[in-house]
């Protein structure tokens, strides 16, 4: 049973004692699940963050690979090129006095993903739950909506984890809500995924990030350091979370990268939608057939055949008021 005191999600990890918290969908994803990893730190649990990766991984050195497909990345981690947000976190970290070891797996099928993430529990000694934080909803689509946003990576990670039957819970949960619709995605369909999941025992209810809670000061404190760090390719996802979380409202303006796009920053952004990890799996309608990919690119290849097959795609929808 929840309480209204408790929200669903915390109420989940309540006996948890060791978490990993990896972000779903690449890139600067695993920020949104700083505040989560944050706080259930400071409920004394013991968290581990991870993170699927856009960086050039395979240019690191052997020191850095703790398992197969298993990088650990720390602040003095070197990389070609200026793109590393699991290092910039880890450096971010460290200056807290934070455990300050990132994990990283490189961008993978689903087959290989989940051997990645099974080497990585064996590393740590086992977990109790897996949280995929998804900057964004786009995890949260089906596969038969108008438009799915960029949902190779996000299906790596579902399709691995929701694999992971050993894991005793598995929750999804996703900050950025409205930030896809430059992808693609219409977000009234989003919170009909999310009622359908509701209807059938999955979902785990929505929260805010606080500005003034100490998870909510150390995310913008995070994110910020990790534009700094980025000043080139800087994360549209975390900076408009960070831009509502401040009380920004509108079409704010961050970075350079979106001066062709406006922007809808509002409060919604600051949430966080939290599911059930094996009930998200079960809705999707093409994750099966993910089964046995080990390059990204064959995820591609599965997702434009099963669109191809979609006798109709639900239309978007427009928010009624």
């Amino acid at each position: 049973m929840f309480s209204l005191s408790e929200p669903p999600f915390f109420a989940r990890l309540r006996e948890a004692r060791r978490v990993l918290v990896a972000g779903a969908g690449g890139g600067f994803d695993v920020y949104a699940g700083l505040p989560l990893a944050l706080a259930l730190r400071a409920a004394g649990k013991e968290v581990h963050l991870a993170n699927l990766s856009f960086a050039d991984l395979y240019g690191l050195d052997l020191d850095s690979w703790v398992e197969q497909d298993v990088a650990a990345v720390r602040p003095d981690t070197p990389l070609r090129g200026d793109y590393f947000p699991e290092r910039a976190l880890a450096r971010w970290l460290r200056s807290q006095g934070l455990p300050d070891t990132v994990y990283a797996f490189p961008l993978t099928g689903v087959e290989t993903l989940r051997a990645a993430y099974r080497a990585l529990l064996a590393h740590l000694g086992g977990v109790d739950a897996i949280v995929l934080v998804d900057g964004g909803t786009d995890i949260l689509m089906r596969g038969d909506e108008h438009g799915l946003g960029t949902p190779e990576e996000d299906m790596a990670s579902l399709g691995a984890v929701s694999g992971l039957a050993e894991v005793p819970h598995r929750l999804v949960a996703c900050l950025g809500f409205g930030v896809d619709a430059y992808h693609g995605v219409n977000h009234a369909l989003v919170l009909e995924n999310l009622a359908a999941l509701d209807r059938a025992g999955g979902y785990l209810g929505a929260f805010s990030l606080p500005r003034e809670s100490p998870e909510g000061a150390a995310y913008l404190d995070a994110v910020a350091h990790a534009q700094d760090c980025h000043t080139s390719r800087p994360s549209i996802v975390q900076g408009s979370v960070s831009a509502a979380l401040r009380g920004d409202f509108g079409d704010v303006r961050f970075t350079e990268r979106t001066r062709d796009s406006e922007l809808f920053v509002n409060p919604l952004m600051a949430l966080y939608f939290c599911v059930d990890l094996p009930a998200l799996a079960r809705a999707n309608l093409y994750l099966e057939r993910l089964e046995g990919t080990v390059l990204m690119r064959q995820i591609s290849t599965v997702i434009a055949g099963f669109r191809d097959e979609v006798p109709r795609q639900r239309p978007p929808r427009a928010f009624p008021h």
